[in-house]
């Protein structure tokens, strides 16, 4: 039998990542709006972050950033000219428009598509459908690109599909993987999907303060596309309160690692009847659920500290579980005190790394945010179409073309600055060469 793993695929920070505070709903995203930003150190922190994975024995890969500003776009909205013309006028016109057109919001590969493996599909392939991220102008832009990253690093055919994204706008909106969950006994059997939304495409839901951004519907629809058996699947409702207090994705009060779910216990409105039906579709292979008492944690401090935002794996060289874990968990009272009493229980979580990656928390992004999980086997791996599988030689390539083209400043008010826009595309396309993902961006030049 082939030897499957769960290979993590981190997001780099783009060039053009700054504080513009773009994100409704997003609580750490408003608090840091118009500080300044550091790319550079955004970018070496990813990177830091996938060596310590594969360090840890994981197989880690890499997704590149989009091409931002976004000059298709404002093609698209009427500015005409060279791309320096255009990004000139617009910013002249309309400075929040030039912002949201260049967030550097894909680093956040949990939001960049949900994927079903191959054991799960009807037709043994592994499924890609890109997130249409409706709800935040800034991300809908996103799918187009994601789907021909995705298409390059893995070709369409006999081992992989890939879908449209979901459309209907806000109605059917689709955030992707960082509300999607997979159960499992090891990752090349078959496993329990469960997708959490926040509303239905045609409810008011007036318990909601902030927006619910995944609907049931494009749940189902994910589902249908990729041929998931309705017995493997379950759906249920984010719980309204964790909503509304910034956890505006399912990843921020849950993570899970084969048959091991550790959540808030305020992520859902009844936990124990969604713990009930997942151990009820997983059968025989027996769960282990780690609930979090708000009494010990606050919903605010998991919030703010990104407790569950974490990578939950399993390594090679380890017994138990591991978590790596944003820095703010330790330095926040509560979680940090948990965390410790969690290793030292016998649980099934035993270990707890901590990594900085200040630059994408302040934007409300954790270790979980960073990364796309894709079950492959090692055919899979061998099949794939680019250069995107961390070694110690990319790694290398990787930090040296950072430090080449990366600013270590970028303030909201620098979005409108041409030499930021070239440098930038300059970069992307040295990138893609370095990759091997062929021309997945949309820029012209000038």
């Amino acid at each position: 039998m082939a030897n499957w793993q769960e290979v993590n695929f981190d997001g780099l920070v783009g060039a053009t990542h700054n504080y513009a505070g773009l994100s409704y709903g997003n609580v750490a995203s408003a608090k840091h709006k118009g500080m300044v930003a550091n790319p550079r150190e955004g970018a070496l922190q990813g990177l830091d972050k996938m060596q310590h994975l594969r360090d840890l024995g994981m197989t880690q890969g890499i997704l590149p950033p989009h091409d931002r500003p976004h000059i298709s776009t404002l093609r698209n909205l009427g500015f005409t000219g060279t791309d320096a013309e255009i990004l000139v006028n617009a910013y002249r016109a309309n400075p929040a428009l030039v912002a949201n057109l260049s967030s550097s919001s894909t680093m956040w590969t949990a939001n960049a598509a949900t994927v079903t493996p191959a054991p799960d599909a009807a037709d043994g392939r592994t499924h890609f459908t890109p997130a249409n991220l409706a709800a935040m102008y800034h991300r809908s832009i996103e799918a187009p690109t994601t789907g021909r990253i995705l298409a390059a690093m893995f070709p369409e055919g006999g081992r992989f599909a890939h879908h449209a994204p979901i459309p209907g706008g806000v109605h059917m909106g689709d955030e992707g993987a960082a509300n999607h969950n997979r159960f499992c006994a090891d990752y090349g059997e078959v496993g329990v999907s469960l997708f959490v939304y926040g509303r239905g495409a045609f409810e008011k839901a007036d318990d909601l303060t902030y927006p619910g951004r995944q609907t049931l519907e494009s749940c189902h629809s994910i589902f249908a596309q990729h041929g998931v058996n309705p017995h493997k699947m379950l759906l249920v409702r984010q719980n309204p309160a964790a909503i509304n207090a910034g956890a505006f994705h399912n990843d921020v009060v849950s993570v899970c690692n084969k048959n091991v779910f550790f959540y808030h216990e305020e992520a859902f409105e009844d936990p124990a009847f969604l713990c009930e039906q997942i151990q009820k579709a997983m059968g025989d292979v027996e769960m282990q659920f780690v609930k979090v008492p708000a009494a010990k944690v606050p919903m605010a401090d998991a919030v703010s500290s990104y407790l569950f935002n974490s990578q939950l794996i399993s390594t090679p060289g380890r017994d138990g579980m591991t978590l790596i874990l944003p820095t703010e968990v330790e330095e926040t009272a509560s979680t940090k005190a948990y965390v410790d009493e969690l290793v030292a229980s016998g649980g099934p979580i035993s270990n707890a790394d901590y990594m900085d990656v200040r630059q994408s928390m302040r934007n409300g992004g954790g270790p979980a945010c960073l990364r796309l999980r894709v079950a492959l086997s090692d055919d899979d791996i061998a099949a794939m179409g680019s250069n995107s599988i961390i070694t110690d030689d990319l790694l290398g390539s990787l930090r040296t073309w950072v430090k080449k083209h990366y600013r270590d400043r970028v303030m909201p008010e620098d979005l409108g600055d041409v030499s930021l826009m070239e440098e930038n595309f300059t970069a992307l396309d040295e990138l893609t060469q370095i990759l091997k993902i062929g021309s997945v961006y949309d820029f012209q030049r000038a």
